[in-house]
């Protein structure tokens, strides 16, 4: 069968969407055991004249003995199927496939549900006349509690209708999710079980470049597989590299362990047996292994799944500047002789972190607590294991003379206040009811009027007191409750927007963008 190749490098979620009908089929290699085992005497050991053979690992080489972190962490990786109803599919999409499976660049990364499956067989039903449920996906977790919390990536979870669990001794359990983020990509679930093996939580921070990983997961439904692999590099952004479309918060651990679909949300361990990240992407032209896998790193990992449990939702910092990195280019422009990289700081927001910290204009920011921050990914990846209210010391050049300050982080609304799951303070405003003469001077049936406005996304997008919103996203509302169904359904979806429509007690009829993600 002819196959088109298509010239475009980019992030290929590693998730499996087709369903569980779909047959993979894998080339197979013969192996020779005698030619494998003359290679690999040949390469540890060195020829030193005069004195014969040299083992290499006598001289203080690195064991690669992968046999005990195998043994000792497949146990705390899961297998994760997500089910949807066809039913509600169907109505949700009106008789047709989801609108993702008719984009191109979904079938460019994992192909065309239609065209894996020839012919769409009979739904069954249950003893109830209910039809059943699809497979959706596949993916992995990891188990971070004894009694049953388990972390993945968002993108394996969602949009499930239910979530089937699979231990590696075969015991299987429903699980519900307690919490996601979009912005990392990860999501905790939990499964009613107790005394369960789990994986310990390393130490991301101290890996090293070159140094042996482990990837544990369940690539293409082929349970408790483990690849071996090297750290590529650290705080990776893919998007920075391929010019693709940014995946949320990017500040990979790159590898080079082999990762395909159904490893989504594995775990990503070193020789010891510890958790050093959650494998969620990979660098493919075609959607499967191509030599580069993503994790998110552990220490991230621990700030977002705490957050998610004792919360509900992720504590999440913001510092306030809008920045570029310091280039060559940049450099000469502003003068700037001490330091050839870091964080050139574009703009500082008013009443922010930054501002407080007494950042300005022109400072390039070199460190972040000690840690070397010269990259859009090792920023955003320093600030977001930090939450609102911590403080956090920054090093920074300004007019090429090396400052110190200490900054309090904020949250996106400029205090250090605990967001809960489906808070809408971010929003910054207060609703009223419209009196009903209002509604008739107006000649509109319903609305709600923002009655006082805070710092928050409402102000930012320029709405001002006593405006009368009537739709949000082409819903009518009439309570101050629609606004934030509304807002909470934008934010569990792909795009991130509240479009509200509204009129001015002037009669002035204006329409806003609020963009959730800022």
């Amino acid at each position: 069968m002819k196959q088109n190749h298509k010239n475009l490098l980019t992030a290929a979620a590693v998730a499996v969407i087709a369903s569980a009908g779909t047959m993979v089929a894998m080339k197979a290699t013969v192996y020779d055991s005698q030619s494998a085992t003359a290679s690999f005497q040949a390469d540890v050991s060195v020829a030193s004249p005069g004195r014969g053979i040299v083992p290499v690992l006598s001289r203080g080489g690195v064991p690669t003995d992968f046999t005990q972190a195998a043994e000792s962490t497949i146990n705390g990786v899961v297998s994760i199927k997500s089910y949807v109803t066809p039913r509600r599919q169907r109505n949700r999409y009106y008789g047709q496939q989801p609108d993702m499976f008719n984009d191109p660049f979904f079938e460019f990364f994992f192909g065309s549900p239609r065209r894996q499956q020839p012919r769409q067989q009979p739904q069954e039903q249950d003893k109830d006349g209910e039809e059943a449920q699809q497979q959706l996906g596949l993916g992995s977790g990891v188990i971070v509690t004894p009694d049953g919390y388990i972390v993945t990536n968002n993108h394996v979870i969602d949009g499930a209708d239910r979530l089937e669990v699979t231990l590696n001794d075969n015991r299987t359990f429903n699980a519900r999710v307690i919490g996601t983020d979009d912005m990392t990509d990860l999501a905790l679930i939990k499964i009613s079980a107790n005394e369960l093996p789990v994986i310990p939580m390393g130490d991301s921070d101290a890996l090293k470049v070159g140094e042996w990983v482990l990837a544990v997961g369940n690539p293409f439904g082929l349970t408790s597989t483990v690849t071996a692999g090297i750290v590529s590099a650290k705080a990776r952004s893919i998007s920075d590299a391929t010019h693709a479309p940014s995946m949320g918060v990017e500040s990979y651990i790159q590898t080079d362990a082999a990762v395909n679909p159904g490893n989504s949300g594995g775990a990503l361990v070193n020789l010891n047996g510890e958790l050093v990240g959650i494998n969620t992407a990979i660098y493919s032209q075609t959607g499967n292994y191509a030599g580069h896998s993503f994790a998110i790193p552990a220490s991230l990992v621990n700030k977002i799944i705490g957050d998610i449990k004792q919360y509900g939702a992720v504590q999440r910092a913001f510092i306030g500047v809008t920045f570029q990195p310091l280039t060559a280019k940049l450099a000469k422009e502003k003068n700037i002789t001490a330091v050839n990289s870091g964080i050139y700081v574009v703009e500082v927001q008013p009443n922010s972190a930054a501002e407080d910290g007494g950042i300005k204009p022109g400072d390039v920011i070199t460190a972040i607590n000690g840690v070397q921050t010269t990259t859009d990914a090792q920023l955003r990846g320093q600030i977001n294991r930090y939450s609102p209210g911590d403080e956090i010391t920054i090093d920074y050049y300004r007019n090429n003379n090396k400052e110190t300050t200490k900054v309090k982080l904020l949250n996106r609304s400029g205090s250090t206040s605990i967001t809960r799951a489906g808070d809408s303070s971010e929003l910054g405003c207060t609703f009223g009811e419209v009196k009903e003469e209002t509604l008739k001077e107006l000649r509109i049936s319903s609305g709600v009027e923002v009655t006082k406005l805070s710092d928050g996304l409402f102000k930012n997008a320029g709405i001002k007191t006593g405006y009368i919103i009537t739709a949000v996203n082409q819903q009518p509302v009439t309570s101050g409750k629609d606004i934030e169904r509304l807002y909470k359904a934008a934010m569990q979806s792909d795009n991130k927007v509240l479009f509200i429509s509204g009129i001015y007690p002037t009669g002035k009829r204006t329409a806003y963008a609020v963009n959730l993600d800022e």
